[in-house]
């Protein structure tokens, strides 16, 4: 049977009479993106948005504000752009929650393992770090220090951004922002599966999308969301992984521990107001785990969803959900 969300605040406000359904898409962050709007006039360019997120804040682009930062001599100061301050604000606030269980300055981790621009874990001839070599990446790792009032922020040296789970979450709000001031009401974004939706539909239907399963896992009831006045992001360790012997190298990693995370979660779902919030969480919460990630979100209020693999058997599902997230279930 499947599973139905449902927001429990709903915008009455029906789609403006003369309204038509118009779509847009391309291509940004190494994936895709769309809009689909009710709206009376053509929507406006929206990729104009996203370039500038990638400009501001890809670790792909050695000429991005990201790039130039990481390049920084030490003991620097660097005023950042509107958009790349409040990404970072919220990406250290939300590392100083989880006790470093999310860390944006985990770049040079992220790069050990693979997982960034160069030296790919998916390219002939890579081999996994050794104990020696995490060992000394954590060693030398060393955190950034932010100034909100002056957006300004501190290079101490060696400090390799990456704020890929937490940037396109960001440019989901971002394209919904751009709607919204151009008078859209009713739109539906999306960033590599990563989504945001506001209003209805022409025909008055919400915006129903799909929540992730687990591709190579057995298949459970199916969840589907009414994504009014809603972000969803999900985190999977399906997404980009490699084999080391019997284990999955996930690119989840954990920055306290430096190695991938090996705490059965397959993936994380969560549902809020904002998909940069979305997004970051549901990688913290990944890391976290089922018992600690479920009581943080818990006491925070968050609608989550863990998909976890059965100990010894990664292809048996079982589900584990917060308060918040149940109450949406109709």
């Amino acid at each position: 049977m499947q599973h139905v969300l449902v927001p429990l605040d709903i915008d009455p406000t029906p789609p403006r009479p003369g309204s038509v359904a118009r779509e847009t898409a391309g291509l940004t962050m190494g994936t895709s993106w769309s809009a689909k709007a009710v709206h009376h006039a053509p929507l406006p360019d929206l990729q104009a948005e996203l370039d500038e997120v990638v400009a501001q804040m890809s670790h792909w682009e050695a000429a991005s504000d990201l790039g130039r930062f990481n390049r920084a001599p030490a003991g620097t100061w660097h005023i950042l752009p509107r958009a790349f301050a409040t990404v970072i604000d919220y990406a250290l606030t939300v590392a100083r929650d989880t006790g470093g269980a999310y860390d944006p300055c985990a770049g040079a981790l992220v790069n050990l393992w693979g997982f960034g621009p160069a030296r790919r874990y998916d390219q002939a001839g890579f081999q996994p770090p050794s104990a020696a070599d995490i060992a000394a990446v954590l060693e030398a790792r060393h955190t950034v220090a932010f100034d909100a009032a002056t957006s300004r922020l501190f290079q101490p040296g060696g400090v390799q951004l990456d704020l890929s789970s937490v940037a396109k979450g960001f440019a989901v709000d971002q394209l919904a922002r751009c709607l919204r001031m151009q008078g859209v009401r009713h739109y539906l974004v999306e960033v590599g599966g990563e989504l945001r939706g506001a209003g209805v539909k022409p025909d008055g239907q919400p915006w129903w999308v799909a929540l992730e399963g687990v591709p190579d896992a057995q298949a459970g009831a199916g969840t589907v969301a009414a994504l009014h006045g809603l972000a969803l992001a999900t985190s999977g360790d399906y997404r980009r992984y490699f084999s080391v012997g019997s284990q999955r190298a996930s690119h989840t990693l954990d920055p306290r521990t430096g190695y991938p995370i090996n705490n059965n979660v397959a993936s994380v779902t969560v549902l809020h107001a904002s998909c940069m919030a979305a997004d970051a969480l549901s990688t913290a919460l990944t890391v976290l785990g089922a018992t600690d990630g479920l009581a943080f979100a818990e006491q925070r209020g968050l609608a989550a969803r863990f998909l976890l693999r059965g100990p010894g058997a990664p292809a048996h599902i079982s589900e584990s959900t917060t308060s918040a997230y149940r109450a949406l279930l109709q």
